[in-house]
């Protein structure tokens, strides 16, 4: 039977994700739209959004943090294109994301020495086979796939080479290891639900001395530059951005930062997150057609949940027909796993989700697979 009971919110879309609940437009009444980014005014509201995010995510005190453009490609890019060079590189990848970063370095940076560690979606490579006299590049949540990486225990304290990492899904919604990170990428539009096209790059002190003793032998854009002639480019790390950002969206995120920290702060939000999948993990216990991406429970993404179907993995009509009566509801928009990843639903469970919501969600999955495969019959 059709259930009675519909999610409050719809929307389960992994990026942009949904508004922290109570959302408004009006919250963002003071937002300095028509001004300039490089006013006084302007500026300070950057420098209070970036504070606020090293007080929510718990950044270490002299690691820099800086607004950028294009979210988090750009973010990514920019540390890539700027840091990468003098040392081999690994590359670590298991899903599209991680594919993207290791082409990019090999194909169109060309780099020497490199290494790309892959693994089938639904895995993780073998973290013992990272060698850390290289710089290493990575993706902490595999947002395609749903798995991520449980620790940063396999990461040593001391290292010659540097770590980039991709944390755009992950942050708000898990821990992670700041003191074992150099270059950190991420973007508003995940954990925080903010709007899309800014991004966050965080850098250890370790990865600025790099920039003033390295010059790549490429031409950098200057939307990726984070050094001027050898001189790290302090100035863009204190709200003075490369390019113009939106101030609404600036003020977007302030608003959901203050939620964040009215609402208990970064445990907080891992317990919100954590308690999603949860609810999903004893649904699918119960529910023998459908089953995890990410097999081992110890690498299974709480913010990005993938789903598939195991009586035909490889086939995509029957989610994207679940997906589809789901939305025709406006029981869930924009669950379809991604089209380069296995076959899948992916439900976004970031902090932002309330559980009950899910929790109201899966029942109706259920009613559309039982319908997909009626019709079919």
């Amino acid at each position: 039977m059709k259930p009675s009971l519909k999610p409050i919110n719809p929307c389960f879309s992994s990026g942009p994700t949904r508004k922290r609940p109570g959302w408004s437009l009006e919250n963002l009444t003071s937002s300095l739209v028509g001004r300039s980014h490089r006013s006084e005014q302007g500026v300070k509201k950057i420098h209070e959004m970036v504070t606020l995010i090293r007080d929510v995510l718990e950044i270490p005190d002299g690691y820099y943090v800086a607004l950028m453009a294009g979210s988090c490609t750009v973010a990514m890019e920019a540390a890539m294109w700027s840091l990468l060079g003098p040392l081999p590189v690994d590359f670590i990848t298991y899903d599209i994301f991680g594919d993207l970063w290791a082409y990019d370095g090999t194909g169109e940076l060309k780099l020497q020495n490199s290494r790309v560690l892959k693994a089938e979606p639904g895995f993780l490579p073998d973290l013992s086979q990272v060698n850390f006299s290289h710089d290493v590049v990575l993706t902490w949540n595999g947002t395609t796939a749903g798995v991520c990486v449980p620790d940063g225990n396999w990461i040593p304290s001391q290292r010659k080479g540097l770590v980039i990492c991709d944390a755009t899904s992950a942050l708000f919604a898990m821990d992670f290891p700041w003191e074992k990170m150099d270059a950190v990428a991420f973007s508003w539009q995940k954990g925080l639900g903010g709007e899309a096209a800014h991004g966050m790059l965080v850098l250890s002190p370790q990865a600025v001395e790099r920039l003033e003793s390295y010059t790549p032998s490429w031409p950098i854009p200057r939307v990726f530059k984070l050094s001027q002639e050898g001189s790290f480019s302090k100035r863009v790390f204190e709200g003075m951005t490369i390019n113009t950002p939106s101030l609404l969206c600036v003020e977007d995120s302030l608003d959901a930062l203050d939620w964040c920290k009215k609402t208990g702060g970064l445990q907080t939000l891992i317990q919100r997150s954590q308690a999603n999948l949860k609810a999903v993990e004893e649904w699918v216990a119960a529910t023998p057609w459908i089953d995890f991406v990410a097999r081992d429970p110890k690498v299974r993404s709480s913010s990005s949940i993938c789903l598939y179907f195991p009586e035909d993995p490889e086939n995509w009509d029957l989610p994207k027909s679940v997906a589809r009566a789901l939305d025709q509801e406006g029981v869930a928009f924009d669950i379809l796993g991604h089209i380069r990843s296995v076959p899948s639903l992916r439900l976004w469970g970031g902090p932002m989700v309330e559980t009950s919501d899910l929790k109201a969600l899966l029942p109706w999955i259920l009613w559309a697979y039982e319908k997909v495969k009626s019709n079919a019959l």
